[in-house]
């Protein structure tokens, strides 16, 4: 089976839920689905070789499933990982967009479809949008982060009362702002929250998921910020759940797939077309291609004035454009050199 981005039904969004001993949390992740008041959806589910009875709570949901979605697929296999999950439901789907919905998470607005489509129709620059996450614990109980992100149920004594002001705050970046889901921010870790919805035909420039990158919703947040742009939304549009089993927890196993991933990434760009980047992909490919490091400021003029700062360890490089032009580029090798 090929899978084809430019071959869609219009409108449909297609869930993509790959599945693993989730038994407590499969049927709440369904039915934030099936409550969704935008219509035109598809649900898709592999169980990727559970060992309790992850499939069997699925399947007491089918009957409704069946007369919720315009399609409802679900299926157990054995155990073969994520990536090739993933690449199975994107090759099953026929959706305009793609939502990846974890097992153990949950869309929370039951307009959450209905704003994040409504975005990708208007802004056609964009191929991913996304909400907050509020935080949800193992009983599916709302609640917050203390410092180290254990359970806080009291919001005024939480230093972090949602996923992304936890990222934000981490990544001292501002959502809000343009800088979000940029290839230079995302390259020194990922941050783009759960609840994404991202329009099918992207996958074209970069295609399916690949076991060389096995983080591989970092490495998709990368491709995707090679080629469009991502929005956030400041709304809660889904609920990201925190219990025993994450894997995020897991920190050396996260940083092992992480480095995994990078290593990947960094073979790509030496072989990516640099005329089809968005042009702050660019000048951050570029930068890392040429060892000018990677950019930590930016400032321009569209079109005609243009500053770009690089760092590389003990070196910092300074290039200035005038329309287009390069004009100016100083290299210096102390830290408070520019």
């Amino acid at each position: 089976m090929d899978f084809k981005p430019d071959v869609y039904e219009k409108d449909l969004i297609s869930v993509l839920m790959p599945a693993y001993n989730h038994e407590n949390f499969v049927q709440d992740a369904i039915k934030s689905v099936i409550s969704q008041n935008y219509k035109n959806v598809e649900l898709l589910i592999i169980d990727d070789g559970s060992n309790d009875s992850t499939f069997e709570k699925i399947m007491e949901l089918e009957e409704e499933c069946k007369k919720r979605f315009k399609n409802f697929f679900a299926a157990k296999q054995s155990n073969q990982g994520v990536v090739i999950t993933l690449n199975k439901l994107l090759e099953l789907s026929k959706g305009e967009f793609i939502y990846f919905l974890a097992s153990d998470d949950m869309v929370e607005d039951d307009n959450a479809f209905d704003i994040q489509t409504k975005f990708l129709k208007r802004h056609k620059d964009y191929s991913l949008v996304a909400g907050d996450n509020a935080i949800i614990d193992g009983n599916g109980r709302i609640c917050y982060w203390d410092k180290e992100r254990n359970y806080v149920y009291d919001e005024n004594k939480a230093t972090y009362k949602t996923f992304c002001d936890f990222l934000q705050k981490n990544t001292k970046l501002d959502f809000n702002k343009s800088i979000y889901g940029t290839y230079q921010t995302l390259i020194h870790g990922n941050y783009i929250q759960n609840g994404k919805l991202i329009r099918r035909s992207i996958f074209k420039k970069f295609g399916l998921f690949t076991q060389k990158a096995p983080l591989e919703d970092y490495w998709l947040m990368l491709q995707i910020a090679k080629y469009s742009k991502m929005k956030y939304i400041n709304k809660i549009l889904g609920k990201y759940r925190w219990h025993n089993s994450n894997t995020v927890k897991d920190i050396s196993k996260m940083q092992n797939i992480t480095n995994a991933t990078l290593d990947y990434e960094y073979e790509l760009i030496n072989k990516c077309n640099l005329n089809e980047l968005t042009p702050e992909a660019y000048n951050t490919i570029t930068g890392i291609i040429n060892n000018l490091g990677y950019i930590y400021y930016s400032f321009k003029i569209p079109y005609i004035f243009e500053l770009l700062k690089y760092k590389s360890g003990n070196k910092k490089t300074r290039i200035i454009k005038i329309f287009k032009k390069i004009v100016l580029t100083n290299t210096k090798e102390k830290y408070n050199a520019i």
